[in-house]
């Protein structure tokens, strides 16, 4: 098993920027793909960004975030980042990393294909 923690979280301004992390820690060794999703109240908890398991491999981010988000992995580290940029009020949202294992360079985009997540961080952006 994988246990994942996220960090980064916060309160922000229209238009400023926040970095989300999130550490692995467990059986790291292991092969997975992540992903980022977010879930803003009485809402679903939707893809954002995602990573398959190659190193240098494929890597996809959602419509409402391209060009403003950015998913990255530091493998020495065990740890994936979300950077956010010019972040707006509809941002506003708990943010969750997961994991899933796999071989293949695919990156995953539904809830349901992950095995693992963190409990989540908030991150409120005011107008």
């Amino acid at each position: 098993q994988v246990q994942l923690v996220e960090s980064g979280g916060g309160l922000v301004q229209a238009g400023g920027s926040l970095r989300l992390s999130c550490v692995a820690s467990g059986r790291t060794s292991s092969s997975y793909a992540w992903g980022w999703f977010r879930q803003a109240p009485g809402k679903e908890r939707d893809f954002i960004a995602g990573l398959s398991s190659w190193s240098g491999g494929s890597i996809y981010h959602a419509g409402p975030v391209k060009g403003r988000f950015t998913i990255s992995r530091d493998i020495a580290k065990n740890t994936v980042y979300l950077q956010m940029n010019s972040l707006k009020p509809e941002d506003t949202a708990v943010y969750y990393c997961a994991a899933a294992e796999s071989t293949d360079n695919t990156v995953l985009i539904a809830t349901r294909s992950y095995d693992y997540w963190g409990q989540g961080t908030q991150v409120t952006v005011s107008s």
